[in-house]
């Protein structure tokens, strides 16, 4: 079975870090990592990952107006996105839901359940 290839879109290095080991060791996903929404967009573009896991809290374009991008574009729209957030209440769950999006996990997150919430979250069986 091919891997699955992930995008992580985050302007902390340590979070692209930790995000990339453990999904790499746990779930042996390939990951390319992303420091900006528009350097997201554009490793989007080129990578065509299965998801995305992009934060909401950037410096250049918060990740609400990265994911606005990436559904208007063709090439994107499909990529399914969870949000990376620190702050996470029912009604942004139900609002990045109704904007289209696979689900939220909350910041910090538990780095061996990373890829289990992103499995679930996608309907992906992990491979022991």
């Amino acid at each position: 079975m091919k891997s699955k290839r992930i995008l992580v879109v985050d302007n902390e290095q340590y979070i692209q870090e930790v995000a990339k080991v453990c999904l790499e060791t746990v779930a042996g996903w390939e990951v390319v990592t992303a420091s900006s929404g528009q350097e997201g967009i554009h490793q989007a573009e080129t990578y065509q990952p299965d998801a995305i896991l992009l934060d909401v809290m950037m410096p250049d374009m918060d990740g609400i107006a990265t994911f606005e991008k990436l559904q208007a574009n063709p090439n994107t729209k499909k990529i399914p996105v969870i949000l990376l957030t620190a702050k996470i209440q029912a009604s942004d769950r139900r609002r990045y839901s109704q904007l289209g999006m696979a689900t939220a996990i909350a910041k910090p997150f538990n780095p061996l359940e990373l890829a289990g919430q992103v499995a679930t979250a996608l309907g992906w069986n992990l491979e022991p």
